[in-house]
């Protein structure tokens, strides 16, 4: 794990330094849509994951800084958890971002989150009485991003703010509220104790995340 982190933020600040010393050579230029707020809801979640998610923005010349909070996920089980009949629930997934911005349209950030997981039998009622376990997450990782303004070149405010956001990030786990990261319970279906790594936060029960998000930049460009 010690490792993943390490090649991830080598990785992320060899990009940055690229970058900057090809801009440095070209001349910098103003972006677009900077020192703006933006507000936009993610589409994944409500599509996927029958929750929410919604993204603060604030961007410099330069910079881009971000807050997320995602709610009421339930994202499909996979690996252990699928094979002993659990479901997954995150009453909430939520952290900071800062970003170094490539263009007016592409960034690259540095993310750490904190994940709170719930764990329930398939079908049951999700409530304190049925839960089997919960625990929190701690991951530190990296995404990059693209915005996209379909009506950048409109003369009109309004549709000039409308933004989209595309995302692929990695968000590697670094630690947990558990000893060992693990806990161990009895399963009445398969009647033996089992032992459960905690959960990743992305697709497949790995770090990976892709995400869609719609918006709105205030003021336009």
């Amino acid at each position: 794990m010690k490792n993943s982190i390490v090649t991830l933020a080598v990785s992320l600040t060899c990009l940055i330094s690229q970058f900057t010393n090809a801009q440095s050579l070209t001349g910098k230029k103003n972006f677009l849509y900077s020192h703006k707020f933006s507000v936009l809801a993610g589409l994944i979640q409500p599509a996927l994951l029958k929750g929410g998610n919604v993204e603060f923005n604030y961007t410099t010349k330069r910079m881009m800084f971000e807050y997320s909070h995602g709610f009421s996920l339930d994202p499909p089980s996979s690996g252990d958890y699928k094979n002993q009949q659990l479901s997954l629930h995150l009453p909430y997934s939520t952290g900071f971002g800062i970003g170094y911005r490539i263009n007016s349209h592409l960034d690259v950030r540095f993310e750490p989150k904190l994940h709170s997981w719930e764990v329930y039998y398939n079908g049951q009622k999700q409530n304190d009485e049925n839960k089997i376990d919960d625990y929190k997450t701690y991951t530190l990782g990296a995404g990059i991003y693209y915005r996209y303004f379909p009506f950048k070149n409109s003369s009109n405010k309004l549709l000039q703010a409308i933004t989209t956001s595309s995302s692929m990030r990695w968000w590697q786990n670094v630690g947990s509220s558990l000893n060992n990261n693990e806990f161990s319970y009895t399963n009445k279906f398969l009647n033996k104790t089992e032992n459960l790594k905690v959960a990743n936060i992305g697709i497949g029960n790995t770090p990976l995340i892709f995400n869609v998000a719609i918006g709105y930049t205030l003021g336009g460009k």
